[in-house]
């Protein structure tokens, strides 16, 4: 069997350092890995229209951001496929005759819908769309019969309707779908970076993120406002690595070799988080650091980003293209299922 990959984002703004350690890092190396045969990289746009009907602007405006920011994090359109998920009308006959094996208690029980729902505020008040996006996203892996997707652990439930509902189907009809597996990140602290504030999500509505496109003045504002440690008021005081944003975001993105450049007095992340623990070591001069860690990580994606951005319908014939390729694979997979399921009357 193949080995395939299916992950992508929603459009609904730019990507943030979030996205890049819990997610696109990884695809880029998995990418390079040469263990896969085809990646698939979406921009789910059609599920971002399920909270954002009345504003398909915003969602438009951000289908060329979030290539940008694919192909500047590594993301090559000669080894993955980027493709535009509303361009592959395939998954929408598919997340129809799928929703026939999945009842409105299950639904009701996904812990993420459930978290989802509460966070938008919607209550009673549910897009349909946006209540049933459990069934799109397993239209959409199961298209292109992916066995691998790489999540963040808060996709966890998702990930596994999805198989349940590959079983179900190939019990009912025939074995068609593949059951994906779950590929989470290597590092803890990348599974779910928080916000700025400390809150547990980094989010775009929350307007607690650091995107990948911030300028090096906005990143350094950002993380100098950063949520620490709220008893760590002198430095001599002992602080606190339990819930202090920023020793996450070192968890996350420092190597101990860059202390000999820009913090030489230590060797290692652990001597750091040692020191601050006694007391004696200054939010200030933390947060100096990690603004360096952080710019050696995000500067060259910086610079491919501004090449990118000269040549904007370059950047989206890449997503044409891809959205061609991966409306050809859905199609198979499309024909395979109504086989299956008996309604191929004139094939």
């Amino acid at each position: 069997m193949k080995k395939i990959i299916l992950t992508g984002d929603r459009p609904t703004g730019k990507l943030h350092v979030g996205h890049y350690v819990g997610s696109l890092k990884r695809r880029v190396e998995l990418q390079n890995s040469g263990e896969y045969d085809e990646i698939y990289i979406m921009i789910a746009d059609a599920q971002a229209l399920t909270d954002n009907a009345d504003n398909p602007e915003k969602v438009r405006s951000n289908i060329a951001e979030v290539a940008l920011d694919y192909m500047s994090c590594g993301l090559d359109p000669e080894k993955s496929t980027l493709f535009v998920q509303s361009y592959v009308s395939e998954l929408t006959e598919l997340t129809f005759y799928y929703s026939n094996l999945v009842t409105v208690s299950r639904l009701k029980r996904n812990p993420t819908v459930k978290s989802e729902i509460q966070q938008r505020g919607f209550h009673s008040s549910i897009p349909v769309g946006f209540f049933t996006y459990p069934i799109s996203q397993a239209a959409d892996i199961t298209a292109f019969k992916a066995t691998t997707v790489p999540v963040g652990d808060d996709q966890l439930p998702m990930i596994e309707q999805a198989r349940e509902i590959v079983r179900s189907f190939n019990s009912t009809y025939a074995e068609v779908l593949v059951e994906p597996n779950v590929l989470l990140p290597d590092n803890k602290a990348c599974m779910r970076l928080p916000g700025t504030d400390g809150k547990a999500k980094m989010s775009k509505s929350l307007g607690n993120c650091i995107y990948l496109s911030d300028t090096p003045e906005d990143i350094r504002k950002k993380i100098m406002s950063m949520y620490t440690d709220p008893d760590h008021i002198r430095i001599e005081d002992p602080g606190k690595l339990e819930g202090n944003t920023v020793f996450t975001y070192l968890d996350a993105f420092c190597q101990d070799e860059l202390f000999a450049e820009y913090l030489p007095e230590y060797h290692c992340l652990q001597e750091l988080k040692e020191h601050y623990q006694r007391g004696g070591l200054g939010d200030v001069k933390v947060k100096k650091f990690l603004y360096s860690v952080l710019m050696e990580e995000l500067a060259p994606i910086q610079a491919r980003r501004r090449e990118l951005e000269k040549d904007i319908p370059a950047v989206m014939e890449v997503l044409h293209r891809g959205s061609r390729k991966a409306k050809e694979t859905a199609a198979r997979t499309l024909s395979e299922v109504k086989h299956a399921m008996k309604i191929d009357y004139f094939d």
